[in-house]
């Protein structure tokens, strides 16, 4: 018996090909910007980090960075995204020393 008996479709595209729905065009383009949109913002973030492919880590950078992004997709979990790189401002040491405005700031009265 051959794998194409029945009717069943194969993966060479033989047999009769199921009927597909309709989409309109402005379908289309409701999901082609926000997928484009992505695929620029995830391509910068791979290219500020120095690589040439496009990973999960970049796309989860694009879309949390993004504020419409965020939003649309902000209860998406991205496989393998990792998660933003933040440190709480109570951790970072204080800034011990003087800036340049405090040389030159004693009065000229005498």
């Amino acid at each position: 018996m051959s794998s194409n008996e029945g009717g069943a479709l194969t993966k060479g595209g033989r047999g009769r090909s199921k009927a597909s729905k309709a989409v309109s065009r402005s379908q289309k383009a409701g999901l082609q910007f926000p997928v484009g949109r992505v695929l620029e913002l995830a391509g910068n973030a791979a290219r500020d980090n120095k690589k040439n492919r496009i990973v999960p880590r970049h796309i989860q950078l694009a879309v949390r960075n993004d504020e419409e992004l965020g939003k649309l997709l902000g209860s998406v979990t991205i496989a393998n995204g990792g998660v933003l790189p933040n440190i709480h401002q109570t951790l970072l040491p204080k800034k011990v020393g003087k800036g340049k405005g405090d040389i030159g700031s004693i009065s000229q009265e005498f």
